[in-house]
């Protein structure tokens, strides 16, 4: 064999592992954005920083695709602290891509009635596989993404039993502050995401 072949075949191999990641962060993103559209439609409160961003958003006038970032930027040190500067840098990347595709959503697609029984059922499951793709690619949308994988990596516990826990507490928050009305179709939202992440979501060895 040519000692250029084991190089060519390296290279080789890395293009595809950064072309899979790229398609899988688009795909999850895009999906999260999506869900976010439908959450942000129905007046939902899914929990997670989503939901925090959703609140913020309602409390202070800010566009969502400004109240996002906002709400996740504290939670990179804790991501650089813990998973690692590959996983953090892949969190940034995602949570920019969910911006861009928020900002961009409603210039092609126009929700003028969503239901709130859907938005809390197909949105938390356009929510979960979304994050379930990005966490299979090593990556998540920062806040309680974070917190759960770093549960999961370091006591063993379930990634979306975690996640369930401190959504509950958001959407809780939120029929609070919000519209006590909505709180089943919330947390229908959050039953929906957390049970694809809990029955998908596997860790990995050297993986987050």
């Amino acid at each position: 064999m040519p000692p250029a072949a084991p190089v060519h075949r390296a290279l080789q191999g890395s293009l595809l592992r950064l072309l899979d990641d790229v398609q899988g962060l688009l795909t999850g993103c895009a999906l999260t954005a999506l869900a976010l559209l439908l959450f942000q439609g129905a007046h939902l409160v899914p929990g997670g920083t989503v939901g925090l961003a959703l609140l913020l958003q309602r409390g202070t006038g800010l566009p969502l695709a400004a109240a996002f970032p906002l709400v996740v930027a504290p939670f990179y040190l804790l991501a650089l602290w813990q998973m690692g500067r590959g996983f953090t840098v892949r969190t940034a990347l995602s949570v920019a891509l969910v911006t861009a595709f928020t900002a961009a959503l409603p210039h092609g697609l126009q929700l003028a009635q969503v239901r709130p029984w859907l938005a809390g059922g197909l949105g938390g499951l356009l929510a979960g596989v979304g994050i379930l793709i990005l966490f299979r690619h090593r990556a998540s949308l920062g806040g309680f993404n974070v917190l759960a994988l770093l549960a999961q990596r370091t006591f063993g516990w379930k990634a979306g039993l975690v996640q369930a826990g401190l959504d509950a507490a958001v959407v809780l928050l939120g029929a609070v502050l919000g519209e006590p009305r909505l709180l089943g179709w919330s947390l229908l939202s959050v039953l929906t995401l957390n049970l694809v992440l809990v029955a998908n979501h596997r860790a990995r060895a050297g993986q987050a």
